[in-house]
């Protein structure tokens, strides 16, 4: 059983996934790290997100670099957003990918194209959202708790730049998969976005199930 989760950046889709990955005992896959530590290995190597052949060269990271607690700041993720345009990039990363969501008894998979390239024959697709206000307020409470000093305009203009870039590239732009529920958690708690992602995942593999029989 493969579930793919897709959404912009702080939707909720990595809390949401990792849910599912208990709730029905799938090892759970945050693509989004990947793309991260590729743009983390640029700075390190001083090299150029925005250079193709630097990024590209990036891709061979060692897995090590998964666990640097680095690659959870802002600063890291524009980078990723920056590096996940190149298509060698994705190219390079596909493979991680497709054998992680094929491993034996299945997986889920978090990110910005996991439906639609990834994995578009997954047995549930969900596309989670929330409106560019909320995602920003929860960048800054995340700041926050962790000693940071953010600036709320500073963040929106932050997600609004990932968004039109995530959603304005050539290769594998961020869009609702064919066939994926929209889940918008802007009102939602954890707890209730959580809930309704289960009934959303439970209803699209009880409906493929009975494709089957029928």
């Amino acid at each position: 059983m493969i579930i793919a989760v897709d959404g912009p950046a702080a939707s909720g889709k990595g809390t949401i996934a990792k849910a599912l990955g208990g709730h029905y005992d799938l090892p759970v896959l945050d693509t989004g790290l990947l793309y991260r530590a590729v743009g983390l290995s640029v700075l390190k190597a001083g090299g150029d997100p925005d250079h193709e052949s630097d990024a590209r060269a990036a891709c061979d990271f060692d897995d090590a670099i998964l666990g640097d607690s680095a690659l959870r700041s802002e600063a890291v993720g524009s980078l990723a957003s920056r590096v996940s345009v190149h298509q060698s990039v994705r190219d390079a990363l596909v493979r991680r990918q497709r054998d992680f969501a094929t491993q034996p008894g299945g997986a889920i998979l978090d990110g910005r194209d996991i439906g639609t390239v990834i994995a578009p024959d997954a047995n549930a697709k969900i596309f989670v959202t929330a409106s560019v206000h909320v995602r920003a307020e929860r960048r800054y409470k995340d700041a926050l708790a962790h000693g940071g000093h953010p600036d709320m305009d500073s963040l929106i203009a932050d997600i609004q730049a990932r968004d039109t870039r995530d959603m304005s590239r050539d290769h594998a732009p961020l869009k609702v998969a064919d066939g994926a529920d929209l889940l918008d958690t802007s009102d939602l708690t954890i707890d209730a976005a959580v809930q309704r992602a289960i009934a959303l995942v439970d209803a699209q593999l009880e409906g493929r199930s009975s494709g089957m029989t029928r």
